[in-house]
């Protein structure tokens, strides 16, 4: 797999459009055309389209934010001698950590300043988000970032410019493409959640919020073991990096919490 020419997509008048850019704003317009289709076949009698609708702005402005904030504070060593940068989003450095970060706290917010239940729409919007981080982690692949260690597997390998390999790596040429890797885990955590898990939902009648815990525990699951192949780790805690931890956390509140929604209303 070769690497991409230029991360630029076009430029107009001296105005450069990226590739990155535009991957994220598809994935966020098919993330949330996933939300309203499966909102209208299957959730028409529980979620209120029109609630959707009037959240949705707000989680993604504020999810784009924590996404954001969250990687900037993650390698602030550079970003505190480097001010202008922190708008640079076209270059990268959008972590999904710090956006679903951004959504829940948003969404909690808005579910009790609305009335509505956190829970039953952060089911709903679990679908959405999976398939648009499937699709956004190929906005790496145009950064020439996110991806893992030397590879010589032929057909799982992914060719880097000089200029992009980290210090240490410089002799090596192919790299494992593990923003390939992620994306075809995201599509598959959807996949789980739609065929499997919304069934066992319905036919068990489990509580609202399982499905979101399930995509919690299912993403970091795979995050958690894709961290271990990358090599543009920002932050370590005492040489662990901190996606991993994060990961672990997330894996741990997803467990919990699935078990105590359910024990809670007299599911399990």
């Amino acid at each position: 797999m070769q690497s991409p020419a230029s991360s630029v997509f076009f430029e107009v008048n001296g105005f450069s459009i990226h590739y990155y850019g535009v991957i994220m704003f598809f994935a966020i317009v098919i993330g949330l055309l996933v939300i309203r289709f499966i909102a209208k076949k299957y959730y028409k009698d529980f979620i209120d389209t029109d609630i959707v609708l009037d959240i949705l702005p707000a989680i993604i402005i504020f999810s784009i934010i924590g996404a954001r904030l969250y990687y900037v504070l993650m390698d602030f060593d550079y970003y505190s001698n480097h001010m202008r940068d922190i708008i640079a989003v076209w270059n990268g450095g959008m972590s999904i950590h710090g956006a679903i970060i951004g959504g829940v706290v948003t969404g909690f917010v808005l579910s009790k300043v609305k009335k509505f239940s956190f829970l039953k729409y952060a089911d709903l919007f679990s679908y959405g988000l999976a398939v648009g981080q499937a699709i956004g982690r190929f906005g790496n692949y145009f950064n020439c970032e996110a991806f893992g260690r030397p590879s010589s597997i032929p057909f799982l390998k992914l060719y880097i410019p000089m200029e992009h390999r980290p210090f240490g790596y410089e002799e090596y040429s192919y790299f494992h493409p593990t923003f390939l890797y992620e994306s075809m885990w995201d599509l598959l955590v959807f996949l789980i959640l739609f065929f499997v898990v919304r069934k066992i939902v319905v036919f068990k009648k489990l509580s609202d919020g399982t499905i979101f815990f399930s995509y919690l525990v299912l993403y970091s699951l795979g995050r958690y073991f894709i961290e271990w192949c990358r090599l543009d780790n920002v932050r370590d805690v005492l040489g662990i990096p901190i996606a991993e931890l994060v990961s672990l956390l997330l894996i741990f509140i997803g467990l919990f919490s699935i078990i105590w929604v359910n024990k809670k209303n007299g599911k399990i």
